[in-house]
Order: C-alpha cells, then structure tokens, then sequence
C-alpha cells in the first residue's frame, strides 16, 4: 500500500513540502451531479426561481470555490490559478456541474476542481430548497487530471 502524503513519521497530519519540485502546467477536471424534481427542472429552466438565475449563480459560486480551496481544506496549498471553469447544465432530472482548474506550479488542481464542483452543487440546493426537499447531491469524481512540462 503507498505511505499516505499527508502525515507525518508520527502519523500527525503534516502540509507536504512541494518546495523542490518543479513549476509544471497542472490542469484537472471534475463533475458532479444534484438531482431534482420535476417541478424544480421547469421553474430553473423558465429562470422562475425566485433567488435567481440557478445556473449562472452556481456557475460563479463554483469559480470562488474552487479559488478559496486552501481556506476550506487545511493541509491544500494555496496556488495561483490561472484558470477556473464552471458550467452548469440542466438535464432531465438535474444539474450536472464540471469544473476545470488550472495553473503553473508545484502540486496539483484537483482539490481546486472538485471544490468548484461542490460549491456549485451546494449553491443549487440553496437556492431550491424552498421548493424541492428531495434534492439529492451525487457523482462528485475527479474526472481527469495532468501536468506538463513547462518548455521555455
């Protein structure tokens, strides 16, 4: 089994030292998925919600998720992203969020991803929880992740 990262010889939670590797171009995408009733699909599809537009505010609520990572995950580096995208999709019986994060630097995006993912999704369920108490949030995954060598 692969030693755990996070923890220290003692086995106390430790921040991991990323000092000496190398800059890279490190992208990762996730999804995730709420589900709704129907009632809740017509009201954000005709923009009737009475908090607003559901997708655009969870669009948006997903980029400063995934930007205040390491304020919500204690051991996360805070990185300088260089790129987050959020898009929120109506389908038969839900919302599907994807999130892609990106940036240069020593450790990886996809905590980064996967919280745009979950703020997004959380957003939803706030706005509709007046009208759909059987939201169900689910399928959070980290869909692909990656780093490039940074060529000058």
């Amino acid at each position: 089994m692969n030693k755990l990262s996070h923890t220290n010889t003692e086995g106390k939670a430790n921040m991991v030292d990323v000092g000496h590797k190398p800059n890279q171009l490190r992208t990762a995408k996730a999804e995730g998925f709420i589900r709704l009733n129907a009632e809740t699909i017509h009201l954000i599809r005709e923009n009737q919600m009475k908090k607003g537009d559901v997708l655009t505010i969870a669009e948006i609520a997903g980029i400063q998720g995934a930007k205040r990572t390491s304020e919500l995950i204690p051991l996360c580096h805070p990185i300088q992203l260089t790129k987050v995208d959020v898009k929120a999709s109506l389908e038969n019986n839900g919302v599907r969020i994807n999130c892609l994060a990106r940036c240069i630097g020593q450790t990886g995006v996809e905590m980064e991803a996967l919280n745009g993912v979950s703020v997004g999704l959380l957003t939803i369920y706030d706005m509709c929880k007046a009208v759909d108490k059987e939201m169900v949030i689910t399928e959070i995954k980290l869909i692909e992740k990656s780093k490039e060598d940074i060529h000058f």
